[in-house]
């Protein structure tokens, strides 16, 4: 059996549709596009040709049925959309690192080779991200076709409070007092001593690292108080400080781990004194070295995504 255009244009449109709604949709369809076709012919249009222009200037039969019943043609619409997307940013921000972080520790304490760290830390971290992606994807895409209401409603309330830059003059201060307790501290552990044993200093540090590393160290600290006492005078962060900001945190990381890995950073009397001779094994030791490296790594890679993120703030104003 022959059907025409519009039959199987009607018949394609209504198929998704409830049944107690389909004669109904059915026979305005029919009427519509009837009274289109023959506004078409009334121009001098030929049969054939006006019913293909009304049915295309219709559009998608599936596109017309969703209009009928209010269906979403769209995975996650403007009404959930910023929800989904702030929840998404969030979660990959707190998720991701936590992850690369726990599985590159469980595989240093594990003793895994660095290639073995680093390839099974990424594999991890992709396949966390896709499934982080798709399943909150998918719980606000259930959302949307339910017409549930997620309660996330905006107000003023939520407009967020400006963020420091850390370029006023207490952070100035602030920063001069840590790095003064800093310097203050390795001295004070070096020449008096947080330990002593039969009336002698026993130092945490290597006494081995002075004078040449430690004087690298103290460099480094000497100009990161020139970059802050920078910011402080010109009152922002600028690309060039963020810079500086990122070899200071290098260059600290580079001079910790590399002495860690040498052996060479902490005192080998002082861990005989405390952990070997009170029953600590070498195991034990080596995840305190473990975790070290993280902590230096770690506090390096926040100093660098701080400075950047500060100028990144500095240059909307």
């Amino acid at each position: 059996m022959t059907t025409t255009l519009t039959e199987r244009y009607i018949a394609q449109a209504i198929k998704g549709l409830p049944p107690e709604m389909q004669d109904d949709v059915r026979a305005e369809l029919e009427a519509s596009i009837a009274d289109a076709i023959e506004s078409e012919l009334e121009q001098g249009e030929e049969r054939g040709d006006p019913e293909r222009t009304v049915l295309t200037e219709l559009g998608d039969p599936g596109a017309l049925a969703a209009g009928y019943i209010d269906r979403p043609l769209q995975l996650i619409g403007p009404k959930y959309f910023l929800t989904w997307w702030r929840l998404l940013k969030l979660l990959i921000w707190i998720v991701i690192p936590c992850v690369v972080g726990a599985v590159a520790l469980g595989l240093a304490i594990s003793e895994a080779s660095f290639g073995e760290i680093i390839g099974q830390t990424i594999a991890v971290s992709v396949t966390v991200f896709v499934h982080l992606c798709f399943w909150v994807t998918l719980v606000f895409a259930i959302l949307e076709r339910a017409g549930a209401d997620t309660g996330a409603e905006w107000d003023v309330d939520q407009l967020p409070e400006p963020q420091s830059t850390g370029t006023g003059r207490a952070d100035l201060i602030a920063a001069l007092i840590f790095l003064g307790i800093t310097v203050g501290a390795l001295l004070w552990d070096s020449f008096i001593g947080f330990i002593r044993v039969d009336g002698e200093a026993l130092s945490l540090m290597n006494p081995d690292l002075w004078p040449a590393w430690m004087a690298l160290l103290f460099v480094i600290f000497a100009i990161d108080v020139v970059l802050a006492i920078a910011i402080f005078v010109k009152g922002r962060w600028t690309t060039a400080f963020a810079v500086v900001n990122t070899a200071l945190a290098v260059s600290f990381a580079s001079w910790g781990l590399t002495l860690l890995g040498r052996g060479q950073l902490v005192n080998s009397e002082w861990l005989d004194f405390v952990f070997l001779q009170n029953g600590v094994g070498h195991d034990v030791l080596r995840i305190l070295a473990v975790l070290l490296g993280f902590g230096i790594a770690g506090f390096s890679l926040w100093s660098i995504i701080d400075g950047w993120l500060k100028r990144r703030r500095d240059a909307r104003r």
